[in-house]
């Protein structure tokens, strides 16, 4: 439980308290911030107030948000596409269209999820209840291989090569506009967005330093196929990189402008290749994947 006191300054006289309590703590939204006065966690001069009432600079609002409640994965009997599996390990091709793991507005149907019901209890445990066995995620719309360690000796081990860059993630992408040069790299820091916290941007800001590779396989009539090799692994990363250079994926609906491609129902973007050292036998282990049909229909439809 956390509680916190704030005053009103003289800018923020005549606003309602809802909107005003919501401005000013970024994890509330109206609705909940309505539903912490109802019940009765915020105090206004030491009173309980109305959601709608009037604030005057100078009041006092104190305001207690109890501790979230997160609820344990289930595991659930959905098919897994498995490319490996040991004692140690999965790698796992998780389709376009699935989270990995559960979170506000997705509790079920996840890769966590499926891996419950599939391993049981051999999942790592280093990130928590809603998160086992996951070292690494991929976006929802975003599909692809993904390693799921069984154990925290292998997971320690597995995050251990990604920080150090020894783990190679490679992807294939189409994406708006024709690339001038054959390869290159965008070296650019990404951090969350300062108006939309849904979002993440290229600043120098709070942000990290973010690399990523790129690759051009083909090209067509106003797109570009590309293979884009992360050595960073910062959320959104290659969505967000692309549409800096002026390049977004095509089908993009966050990063993509006003010009995305609705019926792709999603990014172009494929983790098709990885590579890693075994955590236990310490030999070199490579597995890709075939392009998802869309992606291959897709690319279908272009013409050079």
């Amino acid at each position: 439980m956390t509680t916190k006191t704030l005053t009103v300054p003289e800018d923020c006289s005549g606003v309602r308290l809802d909107k005003l309590i919501a401005e000013k703590e970024n994890d509330l939204t109206r609705s909940s911030t309505a539903k912490l006065i109802q019940n009765g966690s915020v105090l206004v001069n030491g009173k309980l107030p109305s959601k709608n009432l009037k604030l005057r600079s100078g009041d006092v609002i104190e305001l207690t948000i109890p501790d979230p409640v997160l609820p344990q994965a289930v595991p659930e009997n959905i098919p897994l596409d498995i490319v490996y599996e040991d004692d140690d390990l999965l790698v796992v091709n998780k389709p376009r269209g699935m989270v990995v793991h559960p979170a506000a507005g997705n509790y079920h149907g996840t890769l966590v999820n499926a891996l419950l019901y599939h391993c049981g209890d051999s999942l790592s445990g280093i990130n928590g209840v809603l998160r086992p066995g996951i070292v690494h995620r991929i976006d929802k719309d975003t599909g692809g291989l993904l390693i799921v360690a069984k154990n925290d000796f292998a997971h320690r081990l597995l995050a251990e090569q990604i920080k150090e860059h020894s783990f190679t993630r490679k992807y294939q992408a189409v994406v708006v506009g024709n690339i001038k040069d054959d390869e290159g790299t965008i070296d650019a820091p990404i951090g969350r967005h300062p108006s939309d916290r849904k979002k993440m941007t290229v600043t120098f800001k709070n942000s990290r330093n973010a690399v990523t590779h790129y690759r051009v396989l083909a090209r067509y009539r106003g797109y570009t196929h590309l293979e884009l090799t992360l050595e960073t692994g910062r959320t959104h990363q290659i969505r967000v990189h692309m549409s800096y250079i002026g390049h977004p994926v095509a089908g993009d609906p966050v990063y993509g402008g006003k010009n995305y491609l609705k019926k792709l129902n999603g990014q172009c973007l494929q983790a098709y290749y990885i590579s890693f050292v075994h955590p236990r036998t310490k030999k070199t282990l490579t597995f890709s994947a075939p392009l998802p049909p869309y992606f291959t229909e897709f690319l279908g439809t272009l013409s050079c």
